[in-house]
């Protein structure tokens, strides 16, 4: 008769990067992507943008800076040999601006999607060529479609952000990280309305470029990265999805 093996301890559990506790952030570093704002990984779980899980970005009004969040990350992605995807966004990057901040515009693939973007990600999660896939579902996204997109993206190395309008947070979402953004006195408000841990206390102000307020200086301040006018970087489409 086989003896059992012996039993662990809780310590040893709770020791355990893949075990959190509801009151503790988790934390799997070799699993996320730092900021690049250090008051920022000192909330995310892991200290920095998760790899692996769908990160859900919420917000209302765009031009408060919100790329200028995510560029330092890509930036790292990019710089590691990384492909980086945007798929359907509502504007078309301003190539100077990105390749300034860092990233390889050769590695950098734009995706028109049409009405098929929760299918475009998903195929783009699913092949694990990309280490980042920054996608806007503008006709909005169910709870099927989420459930579908979490499920792609777990075990892959590839940081998966969905952007959506605020009142998305009224209803509940399987992403572990869900983070509102907004425009605030001292910059760039960031409030983590759900991450894997204990409650953020409040909103952190960062003091990010906010692309509204420096285009029409776009020669003098190359990290503007958003607005009316763009360069055009490499632009490729899917195949259209299957009929239903």
């Amino acid at each position: 008769m086989n003896a059992l093996p012996a039993p662990l301890a809780l310590a040893d559990v709770l020791a355990r990067g893949d075990v959190w506790r509801g009151d503790a952030l988790a934390t799997l570093p070799d699993s996320t992507i730092p900021s690049g704002h250090p008051e920022l990984d000192a909330e995310l779980p892991g200290g920095g943008w998760p790899r692996g899980n769908l990160t859900e970005l919420l917000i209302d009004r765009g031009g408060v800076g919100e790329m200028s969040l995510l560029l330092p990350a890509l930036a790292r992605l990019s710089a590691a040999g990384g492909w980086l995807a945007l798929v359907a966004p509502p504007w078309l990057p301003h190539a100077p601006a990105w390749a300034a901040a860092g990233v390889a515009l050769e590695r950098l693939v734009v995706v028109r999607a049409g009405k098929q973007v929760a299918w475009c990600v998903e195929q783009l999660l699913a092949c694990g060529g990309f280490a980042g896939v920054l996608a806007w579902p503008e006709a909005g996204i169910d709870a099927r479609a989420l459930r579908r997109l979490q499920v792609a993206a777990e075990g892959q190395q590839v940081f998966a952000c969905l952007w959506r309008p605020g009142v998305a947070l009224r209803a509940p979402s399987p992403a572990p990280l869900r983070v509102a953004l907004a425009a605030g006195e001292r910059g760039l408000s960031v409030r983590i309305v759900k991450r894997r841990g204990r409650p953020v206390s409040g909103p952190l102000a960062l003091a990010v470029a906010c692309p509204s307020h420096s285009l029409a200086f776009a020669g003098r301040n190359p990290r503007a990265v958003a607005g009316p006018a763009f360069s055009a970087v490499a632009d490729r489409g899917l195949a259209a999805a299957p009929a239903a």
